[in-house]
């Protein structure tokens, strides 16, 4: 469980903000969590990143010593930037919608996490973005459906999964763009944001004379 340690300074090239809290490390207390993320926790670049619908961000251990290993490094929880680094479940592969209850607190699977300059930046990897999006390993933005507080070593119990099917990595990657009008349809409460990445998909399958300008 991880909060932010301290906020890193960033080049003009990288962020217009100046400044990034992705640098999150572990620490050993409990922490309370609010409709915003946990408490310690915060963002710079408000208008991109943030707000009820990335309030909480999970990755998944076993994806992380994958990379780990690919890398030839340790990457230890708070690496990727999130919140929960979470074991024995498949983050990426959650159904958008579905809710785990994490300690008292009940949250709720919402969006992918799309990488950007800064996450770039912070790896000090080549080509990292596009390798990380061609994985499409991205783990999981969550609402807060109930505050209340986590700590490590809580147990992720999955409470509900919705039986569109629709999962974080299918969003991500728009492979299958009927799909993601039937997340649309069965999941009227998605953020604007998740709405703007299936309108995008959509554009991408049309045929350049059919797109709108």
């Amino acid at each position: 469980m991880c909060i932010v340690h301290a906020e890193l300074e960033l080049p003009p090239k990288v962020s217009r903000v100046g400044r990034s809290a992705i640098d999150k490390r572990p620490v050993g207390h409990r922490v309370p969590v609010r409709p915003l993320g946990l408490t310690g926790d915060h963002v710079c670049d408000t208008t991109n990143h943030g707000g009820v619908h990335q309030a909480v961000y999970a990755y998944a251990e076993e994806d992380a010593r994958r990379w780990g290993d690919e890398l030839r490094r340790t990457l230890p929880a708070g690496w990727f930037g999130e919140n929960l680094r979470v074991s024995g479940l498949p983050v990426s592969d959650a159904v958008i919608g579905e809710r785990w209850s994490v300690g008292d607190t009940l949250l709720e699977v919402s969006a992918p996490r799309v990488p950007c300059a800064t996450f770039q930046h912070r790896s000090g990897e080549q080509r990292w973005v596009r390798r990380f999006t061609a994985q499409a390993d991205t783990g999981a933005y969550l609402r807060v459906l109930t505050e209340g507080t986590v700590g490590a070593g809580d147990q992720v119990r999955v409470e509900y999964v919705p039986e569109h099917g629709v999962t974080v990595r299918d969003l991500f990657t728009g492979a299958d763009r009927e799909r993601l009008d039937l997340l649309l349809a069965a999941e009227p409460t998605v953020s604007d944001d998740v709405r703007m990445q299936v309108a995008r998909h959509a554009r991408r399958g049309q045929p350049k004379s059919e797109v709108p300008s």
